[in-house]
């Protein structure tokens, strides 16, 4: 059956087939569900399993008891926050083939497994705005042991196919740099010749280059090269980009709602092309693309005018296609030399601007070419576009007047030093896996959405999203990111993609609620599906208030998710504030939430103690701190044990042991000294060293197991201690041996010292210190 022209009424059977009788019979009239049990236990804080959650709902959150009041819950420090990942992989939730139903306006929240059901009245209430609403007609069939699959308790997270009769394929925009050398052009054209084998034959694909000019390739023209020319350093405004590719208005008009859409869809069928209608003809394209012709003196750059590329790029797409998922992807292999948009002059005396220049504001480009950038990034994320940036330089390309770009459409950021290199290679093409069905595993042109019940008020998002401008009754005062509204356009969505979204509490304090009370949130995601279809993602949650000084909001603390949560708003105040002010704001953090949560006497730094769940947290700000990152990893391979991880830190480098590291960009394996020595005199290839052979290659299987997904990327190091990329190590861990220990943290002096890192920073024992006597102290107050 064609899902597209599935109706209500057809659908009613199909809906009753996935109503099941497994729920134990009861009232006739009224239903209440797991989440809705008398003693308010919905989630105890002593059997959740943060893990499980994280695998059935894409879910985690910083706290998983909420504070019952604002005071409280401002005492908390750490604001109740959620990591929500939309398109989390479940082998268990095919979509349902019927259109979900949704709250009476306002609200309209969508029916979920907490709602409260009257099967003699065919109606069901709202758990957020308390509504009574009716079953549309094909529910009639509904009875407590016959229910439809959202009101299952498994189904807390389930995803809708929308019936909608115009289906749009996804498109690729390929903005191609020509001042390149030859290797690194032909390995360019090689992954985009690669590439189209593996977007999908319908989805759309079009081609622009630049260099000194920039063209934009008429791949439906068959009987010769044919390409439409802009001049590099002329400011085009969107209209006169629409009047030189010939997009009048009558061909761009949009079809009526309900009218399929056509296939010489706006007149832009003559750039952009179904793949296996243009595979022939725009590999013939790829293969012959030459280096941009113009001559470049020694003491000049090449004029790359990447700002007027990426202007007509996006007036192409928002013309032809608005409101439709779409990917232009960048290709660049130096600065914007020229034109809108540059970042430095041809004349290499000129040097490009570096830290300081920026920090001094004496940049010529720089704002003008920033404001550039924004403006495109507005009017491509207003029309659902992504914009990726792939670097293959040495140098720098001016990737912070560019940030915007991706930032704000969610697109992808690969820098390289050449498009020659496995680090583009893969990254680029892993873009294009697909899931078990042959669909890119991709959505587009998505809208991200909040509810929550009266209690909870949403504060803001902080992830590669712009706002929505919704401003429904759930919008809090607090601002934490992008907020003052409760929906969210991201305009491309991975399995990976993972939003940060902040509430506040807003009970008043001597308006105590209810014993066994609890909130809800509701997150809806729709989305483009790969496939053209239209889809509804909905993931309801619930967690229980508890009073103040109760043990099960401590007790239901995630310290992994807090740190991942306070990190992305410690970046986003870093975008804003000095440096030396975010830090002072971290600290100040940690200092409250541990005068809160940990066990201490009053001037007795010895006496400070944390509970499990609160003791790995002070590590994780203290590598923050340090790094831009928490991310790392350390693995230990010995002959004694198996591998095991160990801490970060200088005592774990042993002249025996083989390190294994991951950073997230980087995969490091480490030698020590006399592994390294034995290594090189070759004892893993003689007979009776078959268990050196095994230590040598465990490792490097771990490392290829963890480069099979990650995106983008890694790059990968094998060194020896004393060796010069030993420094990829030696800048992650903490110096607790520096040149100026006397003693060694982590181990009794003379038993077995770790290498010394010559650092004047201060090691995680003195963080600790200092902490702990902060702490404990009267005189630091908790506000």
């Amino acid at each position: 059956m064609d899902r597209r022209a599935r109706s209500h009424s057809s659908a009613t059977a199909f809906v009753c087939s996935l109503f099941t009788s497994t729920w134990p019979s009861g009232e006739d009239e009224f239903i209440r569900f797991p989440g809705d049990n008398f003693s308010g236990e919905t989630f105890p804080s002593n059997m959740l399993n943060f893990e499980d959650v994280e695998e059935r709902d894409g879910v985690r959150l910083s706290w998983n008891v909420w504070p019952s009041s604002r005071i409280e819950a401002t005492r908390t420090v750490v604001p109740i926050s959620a990591l929500y990942t939309p398109l989390k992989l479940r082998e268990d939730l095919p979509p349902v083939l019927y259109e979900p139903v949704a709250c009476k306006p306002p609200c309209r929240a969508i029916l979920n497994p907490y709602c409260q059901i009257d099967i003699r009245g065919k109606l069901w209430i709202c758990p957020f705005c308390l509504s009574r609403n009716a079953f549309p007609p094909h529910y009639k069939d509904i009875s407590n042991t016959n229910l439809p699959a959202e009101l299952l308790p498994k189904y807390t997270t389930i995803e809708y196919t929308l019936a909608r009769p115009a289906q749009v394929p996804p498109i690729f925009l390929f903005v191609v740099d020509t001042c390149l050398d030859e290797e690194d052009l032909k390995a360019l054209r090689d992954a985009l010749v690669v590439s189209l084998s593996l977007i999908p034959p319908y989805a759309l694909v079009g081609l622009i280059t630049f260099g000194t000019m920039t063209q934009v390739h008429e791949i439906g023209y068959a009987e010769c090269s044919k390409s439409y020319v802009f001049r590099g350093g002329k400011e085009y405004s969107p209209k006169q980009i629409q009047d030189m590719l010939g997009l009048s208005s009558q061909a761009r008009a949009a079809p009526r709602p309900g009218q399929p859409m056509p296939q010489q869809s706006f007149g832009a069928a003559r750039f952009l092309i179904p793949v296996q209608q243009c595979e022939f003809q725009l590999t013939g394209i790829l293969e012959t693309l030459a280096r941009d012709p113009w001559p470049v003196e020694n003491d000049k750059r090449a004029l790359r005018c990447t700002g007027v590329a990426l202007s007509v790029a996006v007036g192409l797409l928002e013309t032809t296609y608005p409101n439709t998922g779409a990917r232009i992807m960048l290709f660049a292999g130096g600065p914007a030399t020229e034109g809108p948009g540059m970042v430095v002059s041809n004349e290499l005396k000129e040097p490009i601007r570096s830290h300081h220049d920026i920090d001094r504001d004496s940049v010529k480009h720089f704002k003008r070419a920033t404001k550039f950038y924004e403006s495109l990034a507005k009017r491509a994320s207003n029309n659902g576009h992504a914009i990726d940036l792939f670097a293959g330089c040495l140098d720098q390309v001016g990737l912070l007047e560019m940030k915007s770009m991706p930032n704000s459409t969610n697109g992808v950021i690969v820098l390289s030093d050449s498009f020659a290199t496995s680090i583009f290679k893969q990254s680029f093409l892993r873009i294009f896996n697909k899931d078990e069905q042959g669909h890119l595993q991709m959505g587009f042109n998505a809208t991200f959405d909040v509810q929550t019940t009266k209690e909870l008020k949403v504060s803001g998002l902080i992830g590669h999203a712009i706002s929505a401008g919704k401003k429904s009754a759930c919008v809090g005062e607090t601002e934490i990111g992008i907020g003052q509204t409760s929906a969210w356009k991201i305009n491309t969505i991975t399995p990976s993609t993972s939003t940060a979204v902040y509430f506040e509490v807003v009970t008043p304090a001597g308006q105590p609620l209810q014993q066994g009370s609890r909130g809800l949130i509701q997150f809806v995601t729709h989305y483009q599906h790969a496939s053209g279809q239209q889809r509804l993602r909905v993931t309801t949650i619930a967690r229980n208030f508890a009073e103040a000084g109760s043990p099960s909001i401590a007790a239901s603390f995630d310290q992994e998710t807090a740190a991942v949560l306070m990190a992305r708003i410690a970046v986003f105040k870093a975008e804003i504030d000095d440096s030396p002010d975010v830090l002072r704001w971290l600290d100040r953090m940690l200092i409250r939430l541990c005068q809160k949560f940990a066990d201490y006497r009053k001037e007795d730094p010895t006496s400070f103690r944390l509970n499990d769940n609160f003791s790995i947290y002070p590590q994780f700000m203290f590598h923050l701190r340090r790094s831009q990152f928490l991310q790392p990893t350390l693995m230990s391979y010995t002959f004694d044990t198996p591998p095991h991880p160990v801490l970060l830190d200088s005592v774990s480098i042993k002249h025996d042991v083989i390190l294994l590291l991951d950073t997230f960009f980087h995969i490091l394996i480490f030698h020590g000294e006399l592994v390294a020595q034995w290594r090189k005199q070759g004892y893993q290839e003689q007979e009776g060293y078959e268990n050196f052979k095994e230590l040598l290659e465990v490792p490097v299987a771990d490392a290829q197991d963890l480069l099979v997904d990650r995106f983008p990327i890694p790059r990968y190091i094998v060194c020896d201690q004393g060796g010069s990329q030993a420094r990829f190590l030696l800048s992650k861990l903490n110096p607790s041996t520096t040149h100026m220990s006397s003693t060694i943290y982590g181990s009794t002096p003379g038993a077995g010292a770790g290498q010394a890192i010559f650092t004047d920073d201060v090691s995680l024992q003195v963080f600790m210190e200092h902490l702990k006597r902060l702490v404990s102290t009267p005189f630091f107050a908790l506000t």
